[in-house]
């Protein structure tokens, strides 16, 4: 069974939140912020997710308040971005490759997560969801974007995170091997998120309406 002792599922997180920062420090670029508000918009897209599930959990205070090493990466990464932006924003779609990274490692850590509270499947897939895409509501909203998850005619972003909780949730109840799976759940959502963005995959829409 997964749970959050597990090296695998710790390093997951933490490159999670450093995916997460890095996408809220470039959209702060973008927006023009200075280095304390780059700091603010990293720390909230790459802790806000997690804290909304540590609190919908009752685990408070939640895990960001209490240890160091997830502060640590926003900080880190508003340095970097603040003097070499130039180079981690040469494609346009840099962020969002972070962001699908961020979606990607968050679902299975929220979903392992809330499994160990003692969550049904059915709630722990929601809550894995909601991990994944919390922090980026908060990035969009903090710079006056609609976000991602609302936004009319973007591609495929809660399902990509929707379908690697459910292989978590799966594998759980088959007490599949735990590394194998926390990894495999991780890369099927970045890369269905990916091909989303490549292909321009969207969510339908009612009748009569078009994502355009």
């Amino acid at each position: 069974m997964l749970d959050l002792s597990d090296p695998v599922v710790r390093v997951l997180e933490i490159i999670g939140v450093t995916a997460f920062a890095i996408s809220g420090a470039l959209l702060a670029v973008r927006k023009r912020f200075d280095l304390v508000g780059m700091a603010v918009l990293a720390m909230a897209t790459a802790l806000g997710g997690g804290v909304l599930r540590d609190l919908i959990l009752g685990a408070t205070p939640p895990a960001a308040f209490t240890n160091v090493v997830y502060l640590v990466p926003p900080l880190v990464v508003s340095l970097i971005v603040l003097w070499w932006h130039p180079v981690l924003e040469r494609t346009t779609r840099v962020l969002m490759v972070f962001d699908a990274a961020g979606l990607g490692l968050f679902c299975v850590t929220g979903t392992v997560k809330a499994l160990e509270f003692g969550l049904g499947p059915v709630q722990a897939v929601l809550l894995g969801v909601t991990t994944a895409v919390g922090g980026g509501v908060v990035r969009d909203l903090l710079a006056g974007e609609i976000p991602t998850v609302l936004r009319h005619g973007s591609e495929l972003y809660v399902i990509p995170a929707l379908l690697g909780a459910t292989v978590v949730v799966l594998a759980d109840l088959a007490d599949g091997p735990a590394t194998p799976t926390a990894v495999s759940a991780a890369v099927l959502a970045f890369v269905l998120r990916m091909l989303a963005m490549r292909y321009h995959w969207r969510a339908p829409v009612p009748r009569g309406t078009t994502s355009d």
